[in-house]
């Protein structure tokens, strides 16, 4: 892969990060214990019985979100460190080339199509 475009997929996975850590510090905020894991921050509605359930039902719907972009970011980190690593594009399955066309539209893909599918 040329000089060129790993530069723009490292710029594209940055930008990607950025937007997602953004999100994430709206609702949640960083573990001091643990490196790359977000804690939800439970919501102060009110103290009335329906105050207290519509604080419950937020945190619950809030909480699969805040996984899904922790392992979002996971993934981007991880991408960038095989673009540093000079492994970036490598199908972590067969060891093929992920396709340009591929890596263009999700940049931090692990697989190529053909292993997504088994």
């Amino acid at each position: 892969m040329d000089k060129k475009l790993l530069k723009e997929f490292k710029q594209q996975l940055k930008e990607k990060g950025g937007r997602i850590l953004k999100l994430l510090k709206t609702f949640a905020k960083k573990d001091k214990n643990l490196q790359g894991d977000f804690d939800t921050i439970f919501p102060q509605l009110g103290r009335d019985i329906d105050e207290n359930a519509a604080e419950v039902d937020i945190y619950d719907a809030t909480l699969p979100v805040e996984f899904r972009l922790e392992k979002d970011l996971q993934d981007i980190r991880k991408a960038l460190e095989k673009i540093r690593t000079k492994k970036y594009g490598i199908c972590e399955e067969c060891g093929k080339p992920i396709p340009i066309e591929r890596l263009k539209a999700f940049p931090e893909a692990k697989l190529c199509l053909d292993c997504t599918k088994k």
